[in-house]
């Protein structure tokens, strides 16, 4: 799991490509809960709260550039 330092160290492209790939992981974590047990059902909420992690520092570096 990244902290928030570590999110705000990383480049626009690498917060965009972390993203990218915990909105897959989410799908498929969500995808795998309707159809079968998932073994560690609180990787759903931390997958949620990264993307939206992601998106508040993509917000403030976009409001700061302005």
């Amino acid at each position: 799991m990244t902290t928030n330092i570590e999110l705000r160290e990383m480049s626009d492209e690498q917060l965009a490509a972390t993203a990218k790939e915990a909105a897959q992981t989410l799908f498929r974590l969500r995808f795998q809960s309707q159809s079968e047990r998932l073994n560690t059902p609180s990787e759903i909420r931390k997958n949620r709260r990264l993307i939206a992690r992601i998106k508040t520092i993509q917000r403030e570096r976009e409001l700061a550039a302005k």
